[in-house]
């Protein structure tokens, strides 16, 4: 029966659970060996990292520089994948005896990847023999094609959309060339697979790579990228490594954000990353880079109170652009007619536009591009979309009115003349239009399985914990409780969060509806949206009920 697809009876016998046998069952698995790898994700499971396109070049060439004694330079990016790219890589060649440069461009005064202003000052300070280009390069075709002139060799290791044209290198790799089954990859999921490639290739005794992998689970979640295929693998065995690092500056960051094992995928995206992203939205990512580096006690406890703080300031500005545009949408803006939302200033800081159209996402359910434009009309722009609308599919349908674009399907960058910006923002509002259908546009909650408060415990909970690591490509379970009532009225916290006593049945629960003071409870009793999570109080494991929504309880 290993081959055949599980029926709902295999997998609750599987898994002891009517409802995980139900998710599970939902997920798609061909065999039982699919669910166990799913259930229980291990190294070993890992594919061989010469099936991503061009590898066999990258560490060909990685090799005879490192024997020749070349000059290579890491450049990066500026956001927690490709500070921690430039990390892991950094560590791995020095292993090899290399002493590799690490370059981080400016991001306001040069931007993003390998532009012309940024390889002029590269050059310039390292006279590179081999630069290796990280989360950035696929579309880099000029300035690759200019760095060959002056005799400069590069490699590409990234996981951004390309176009129809790529660069003339010594290789590109970048799983979303070919079929090869990892296009869920980001660049620090890459560069591990380098990592890997090398020491299959040249065996370095002493070397421990999955120590590394908290610098993965790091860039990954991060990152957003999809937590399925080996995603899944390195962040799970990433966030055991996270726990145990030997690094003295994520340990001091982890101290920092207030974060403590074990360590979940939200503690990354919402605590460690923002704070290792905020040096490079609002400046330069060398602190960040600096702090996964460093091995002085000193040196780590002041970079991560400095992060902490740029981590603060980047809050304020992002409120203040938040405010701004929601100001301006809410005067224009109509549900019914508009299927995304354009905004745009002079002075908006272009480092915290991406989270601005996070959020103005939520708010809206839209696809969202936000733009701020400098003293001589040039703009710089963050998107973000909605499930059922590819952000570059519908970018290059606007291709005409902007200077340049590249991305993912959720999330993308753009740059744009402040006269072609009406034009632009009718053109992407025409194209989202067509690519959505009209249920995209309307916001739901999915739920995924009804469950009684009578079958919430601790046994149910270690096996929704075996669900694990939720995010992009693997969110949390979402359930239903019918016919709920409050036991009391809800106690208010911080003047923002409920805390309730719920009562189903003969059962009750305690339950918290993060930031629902704002909302109108309906009267009771209620259908209860939740999802639930590990609580640990005075040394014991507790099943903690997160709210989502409420609705007046409907028949069956």
């Amino acid at each position: 029966m290993i081959g055949a697809t599980p029926r709902r009876g295999q997998l609750n016998h599987f898994c002891g659970s009517e409802c995980v046998a139900r998710l599970l069952l939902r997920k798609g698995f061909h065999s039982l060996e699919e669910v166990e790898n799913f259930l229980r994700p291990r190294l070993r499971s890992l594919s061989d990292p010469f099936l991503l396109p061009e590898m066999r070049a990258a560490v060909s060439r990685i090799l005879a520089a490192l024997d020749s004694q070349e000059r290579i330079v890491l450049f990066g990016d500026y956001d927690v994948d490709g500070v921690t790219s430039l990390a892991l890589l950094d560590e791995m060649l020095r292993a090899y005896g290399g002493t590799p440069e690490l370059f981080l461009p400016f991001r306001l005064e040069e931007g993003y990847g390998l532009s012309r202003e940024s390889i002029e000052r590269c050059v310039k300070q390292h006279r590179p023999q081999l630069l290796i280009a990280l989360d950035c390069g696929t579309s880099s075709v000029n300035e690759i094609s200019e760095l060959k002139r002056r005799g400069v060799d590069v490699i590409v290791l990234d996981h951004h959309q390309p176009k129809s044209e790529l660069p003339n290198c010594v290789a590109v790799v970048n799983p979303k060339l070919t079929q090869c089954g990892m296009e869920y990859l980001c660049s620090v999921g890459i560069v591990f697979k380098l990592c890997h490639a090398l020491l299959k290739t040249r065996l370095l005794t002493g070397f421990d790579l999955k120590s590394k992998l908290d610098l993965v689970a790091l860039g990954t979640v991060a990152d957003i990228a999809p937590l399925r295929g080996e995603n899944r693998v390195l962040v799970q065995r990433g966030a055991i490594e996270i726990a145990r690092t030997s690094r003295i500056g994520l340990r001091k960051l982890m101290q920092v954000a207030g974060v403590r094992v074990p360590i979940l995928p939200e503690d990354i995206g919402y605590r460690l990353g923002p704070r290792l992203n905020a040096a490079g939205r609002l400046s330069t990512a060398e602190k960040s880079l600096r702090l996964l580096l460093t091995q002085e006690e000193s040196e780590a406890a002041v970079l991560a109170a400095e992060l902490d703080q740029q981590n603060r300031e980047r809050q304020e500005v992002e409120q203040e652009i938040f405010d701004a545009a929601i100001e301006g949408i809410d005067s224009q803006f109509d549900a019914a007619r508009d299927a995304a939302i354009v905004a745009g200033a002079h002075g908006w800081h272009p480092g915290v536009l991406g989270i601005v159209a996070s959020r103005i996402v939520r708010k809206y359910h839209r696809p969202a591009i936000v733009i701020g434009f400098d003293e001589n009309g040039m703009g710089k722009g963050s998107g973000r979309s909605i499930e059922g609308l590819n952000l570059v599919e519908a970018l290059n349908r606007c291709a005409g009115s902007l200077d340049n674009f590249g991305g993912h399907e959720m999330a993308a960058g753009l740059a744009v003349h402040e006269g072609n910006f009406d034009l632009f923002a009718k053109a992407f509002r025409n194209a989202a239009r067509e690519l959505l259908s009209d249920e995209a546009l309307q916001p739901c909650l999915r739920l995924d399985h009804e469950l009684a408060f009578t079958e919430i415990d601790v046994d149910f909970l270690r096996w929704h914990e075996m669900l694990q690591p939720f995010g992009n490509g693997n969110p949390q379970p979402l359930f239903l409780a019918r016919e709920v009532e409050p036991v009391a009225p809800p106690r208010v916290m911080n003047e923002k969060h409920l805390l309730f006593r719920l009562r189903q049945g003969d059962r009750h629960r305690r339950a918290v509806y993060f930031n629902g003071a704002p909302n109108q409870l309906p009267p009771a009793p209620w259908d209860v949206a939740f999802r639930i999570r590990a609580d640990e109080y005075g040394g014991e494991t507790l099943v903690a009920m997160h709210i989502e929504a409420v609705r007046p309880a409907e028949p069956m």
